[in-house]
């Protein structure tokens, strides 16, 4: 069984985030960015999905627990605060799918 969990943050540059995202995780993980959609594989059974659109970042997060989805959600979005430094702390809200 697995745990979905749909976030969303507005900002003004969802994209450039996302991007310094992509590449800061890159060293870690396969994480790879197309045309505003980013994707982090964790692990085997977490992974996370990004989409830009103007003003806001869409973050779908898969993981095998529940705890292990909140603490992820943690993870996500002090990682993106930081490289939104300017505008941070964002503001993220979270449904459980």
């Amino acid at each position: 069984m697995s745990v979905t969990a749909i976030g969303k943050a507005p900002c003004d540059k969802p994209e450039r985030y996302v991007q310094q995202l992509v590449s800061h995780w890159s060293h870690k993980m396969a994480a790879s960015w197309d045309s505003g959609h980013a994707e982090f594989p964790f692990s085997d059974t977490t992974r996370a999905t990004m989409d830009t659109a103007a003003g806001e970042i869409t973050i779908a997060l898969t993981t095998a627990t529940a705890d292990e989805n909140v603490h992820m959600r943690g993870v996500i979005e002090r990682h993106l605060d930081r490289f939104a430094f300017r505008e941070a702390p964002l503001s993220y809200e979270w449904t459980d799918q």
